[in-house]
């Protein structure tokens, strides 16, 4: 019996060591455990001192956030007046014996900036490029067995400013350890088209490339299945040769009956499972994510998806998650793209770098029109330490590898090869952007080609056309010069509606529009001491407001852009406007214009740095999207005496009707182009009541109440139950209310917070540009009556409690439940 046992047992560890060894590719989150150091040295052999400080923490980390805001940082303000520095990363890590025969890779998705690796003290190599990802081979130089591994990362963020917005410091983004065979699938080795699109059918291109690291030649099967819903859709098997040492490319074409087309309000994804076979053994499997879709630019109807026109509605947005910083998380980027849905907006443009890959991934599975952006510079620098530093030796190189990375998501339509150029004013970003053009032309020909131009001729936003004189030394060479598919450029909103004289052979897309200034909750008033009104962009912060405050009504902007309201409206008139990309969805850290300190992060956002929107998400909201909308602003707390503009978006209805205390203050329409209506209000404590209507017929009814003094606090998370991963997050919104539940606007008391169970507080904000308090602490002062603190979870599971109370007011507190459900 025991010797029956015993060769059961030997089975059972023969099998499993036969099934590990023929284990296909994994793909390890290898972000846990690693130890940093933040120091002044730059040589390797710092690591080894005695006298070195080291904290354990898991990645993506950004440093600069934890540091203190000072406008003496070298990155400056406009850099987010936060440290920079030199960082060092390391982590131990084992690879077993019985994987000796296996490849190891590192892929970093991004570490800002400079970074070098070595792995168990191999010079593995440097990267630049703060924004784009990368892959070194590991395995001629591991240990196997028990012997540990140890690899090293020095991150160099010193010499600034390298950025025209904060950056973030540190590896960022986040870090994998891929295992495969010696034979397999390349990193971003698969392209997928779909040339042809009808009802009936889809063709599908697939193109793989494999590698053979083996000794001898191979002879392989390559098996693609493509997937509908984890269903099998259609199949197809190729026998291949592939020499020793060598790579294969491999073109194969699948054809789909039905399809379902990825589109902004459903879309549609299929997946492409490629399996590579040696000897009928299973040697490894890729995965691509795809979509099947139609579109292009027309000159006359703008933007065909799937043959239907649709306005691009679009942002422009930074890397920067607030309070987090630049560290990526999956959870807050899709909080952000979730506000902005609900707003309307259908497009994103990542300005002006290569995103985080979860962004895409995100924007593949909600739906939005992504303008995918490369450089903010080619030769010619814009910062001292900035990417023209290295632009001869590495831009081919990152151009490739971010075509290489994002050519297969069904989200991305254009790629931008540059924003603001310097060289656009002369033939030589002429022929830069050739080169460029034919970089993105090698590894993809489905999308359109464009840069974030400046206006076409300095016209100082003239209604007029453009007549490009190449005598005068403000005419933009590159405008004119026919390389780019798809005309795009900044601001200039005036010209729009010239573009069909001005560009009759090129499509037109408004690559970054607007640049409106706000503060939210704050509101210029008329009244015998406040005679400012409307206020200026440079008044706003140098002549009428000491505290760094904007008026929330739409109407200060910059001198090179223009309201929200006054580009919208050009943007909807015509069908071959294709669509528009505000500056910005969302506020961001540096960039405070007009770069008064202490600003530390700017005004253009039509939601603020916490996520909280300001009072123009709802024009748009009741412009871009179809449910029924009233917003009416500001607040209804104002000295007596006080004449107060009262504005209202909505949607869906005919009128609007105002009261106070339920005395009609008359009813208003939209006349011709107008965006809002409005009266004008002495105040009198009390109630605004507003009624929209329709054919007669309420839609919505609006109510805002004069708040009575500050007495509660109230926490609202946006999700109750998040999983205990370590990684989510809960979002949680806190409100300073007065006894009968009113929101209390002015509010500015400091929130303290503390927290039990399985979570930690790992940011809080409230939105203001200049608060110069660290987003790690544990309180907050409200800001115009919110702030925000953000949960992450821990491995176990359990129920959270944040508890919040401040001085005066009665204390809250609210349960987050940890479930992997």
């Amino acid at each position: 019996m025991k010797a029956k046992l015993l060769w059961y047992f030997l089975i059972l560890i023969l099998t499993f060591g036969c099934n590990k060894s023929q284990e296909t590719r994994t793909v390890e989150n290898f972000n846990s455990n690693w130890l940093f150091s933040l120091e002044a040295k730059k040589d390797s052999s710092y690591l080894e001192q005695t006298d070195a400080v080291w904290c354990q923490l898991n990645l993506p980390h950004d440093w600069s956030i934890e540091g203190d805001f000072n406008e003496n940082h070298p990155a400056t303000y406009n850099g987010g007046a936060l440290p920079g520095g030199i960082g060092w990363y390391k982590k131990t890590f084992k690879v077993e014996e019985i994987d000796k025969l296996k490849e190891f890779y590192i892929d970093f998705d991004g570490v800002y900036m400079n970074s070098e690796v070595w792995i168990n003290d191999h010079y593995l190599g440097k990267r630049p490029n703060g924004y784009i990802g990368f892959r070194y081979n590991l395995t001629p130089y591991l240990n196997f067995g028990e012997k540990e591994n140890e690899i090293k990362v020095k991150v160099d963020n010193s010499q600034q400013p390298n950025s025209r917005w904060y950056s973030g410091s540190g590896i960022y983004r986040n870090v994998w350890l891929v295992k495969t065979d010696k034979l397999h699938i390349n990193n971003w080795g698969t392209y997928v088209t779909t040339p042809i699109v009808t009802v009936d059918s889809a063709t599908v291109n697939i193109e793989t490339s494999i590698v053979n690291n083996y000794n001898e030649t191979k002879n392989i099967v390559l098996k693609t299945t493509v997937l509908f819903n984890n269903e099998k859709i259609t199949e197809n098997s190729n026998h291949l040769n592939i020499t020793t040492k060598n790579e294969l490319t491999f073109s194969e074409e699948l054809k789909i009956n039905s399809p379902k087309l990825w589109s902004v309000e459903n879309p549609q994804l299929y997946t492409a499972l490629s399996e590579v076979y040696i000897d009928n053994q299973l040697v490894d499997t890729y995965k691509t994510p795809f979509g099947i879709r139609t579109f292009k630019f027309d000159l006359y109807k703008g933007f065909l998806l799937n043959n239907k026109s649709v306005k691009i509605k679009g942002v422009c947005n930074h890397h920067d998650l607030g309070a987090l910083g630049t560290a990526i998380n999956t959870r807050a980027l899709e909080r952000q793209l979730e506000i902005l849905k609900e707003m309307g907006v259908n497009g994103i443009r990542t300005a002006h770098n290569p995103p985080a890959p979860e962004l895409l991934d995100l924007c593949d599975k909600m739906g939005f029109i992504v303008m995918d952006e490369s450089f903010d510079v080619w030769n010619n620098a814009k910062a001292k330490y900035d990417y023209a530093i290295t632009w001869k030796e590495w831009h081919k190189k990152d151009l490739e590898d971010f075509i290489k990375r994002d050519r297969n998501h069904p989200s991305v339509f254009i790629w931008s090869i540059g924003n603001e150029i310097q060289e656009q004013w002369n033939e030589q970003g002429v022929e830069t952007a050739k080169e460029l053009k034919a970089i993105v032309r090698n590894l993809d020909t489905t999308r359109l080609i464009t840069a974030g131009m400046n206006p076409p001729v300095n016209m100082d936003n003239q209604d007029v056309t453009i007549q490009f004189d190449k005598a005068n030394v403000n005419y933009n060479a590159l405008a004119a010069s026919g390389v780019l598919d798809l005309i795009g450029y900044n601001y200039a909103h005036k010209t729009f509606e010239y573009h069909p004289q001005n560009f009759p052979n090129t499509p037109f897309i408004a690559t970054e529009t607007t640049s409106g200034l706000q503060t939210r909750g704050y509101y210029d008033q008329k009244s015998d001491t406040l005679k400012r009104w409307p206020v200026r962009w440079d008044i706003a912060f140098t002549g009428g407001n000491p505290d760094n405050t904007v008026s929330s009504y739409d109407q200060v902007s910059t001198p090179w852009g223009s309201t929200h309201e006054e580009t919208w409206k050009v943007i909807k008139k015509h069908d071959y406007l294709s669509g528009m990309f505000i500056w910005t969805g969302f506020d961001y850290l540096g960039e405070p214009t007009p770069y008064v300190w202490p600003s530390r992060s700017s005004y253009f956002g039509v939601i603020d740095l916490a996520g909280f929107p300001k009072d123009v998400y709802y024009m748009y909201q009741s412009e871009w999207t179809d449910k029924p909308v009233l917003h009416v602003f500001p607040h209804w707390n104002w000295k007596v005496g006080n004449d107060v503009d009262i504005w209202a978006y909505y949607s869906q209805a005919d009128e609007v009707e105002l009261f106070l205390n339920n005395e009609s203050l008359g009813i208003k329409k939209k006349e011709g182009d107008e965006l809002h209506v409005m009266w004008r209000v002495p105040f009198k404590k009390g109630v605004l009541k507003a009624i929209s209507r329709k054919d007669g017929k309420v839609v919505l009814v609006k109510e805002i109440k004069t708040a009575e003094e500050a007495s509660q606090i109230s926490l609202n998370a946006d999700r109750n139950t998040i999983k205990p991963d370590g990684v989510d997050l809960s979002f949680i919104t806190v409100s300073v209310l007065d006894k009968n539940g009113t929101m209390v606007p002015n509010a500015m008391n400091n929130i303290e917070f503390t927290i039990d169970g399985p979570g930690k507080i790992v940011g809080v904000d409230n939105g203001d540009p200049t608060s110069h308090a660290s987003f790690k602490a544990s309180n907050r002062n409200a800001f115009y009556g919110k702030c925000l603190v953000i949960v992450q979870s821990l491995n176990s599971d359990g129920i959270i409690k944040l508890s919040a109370n401040s001085q005066g007011l009665e204390e809250s507190s609210i349960n987050i439940s940890l479930n992997n459900n």
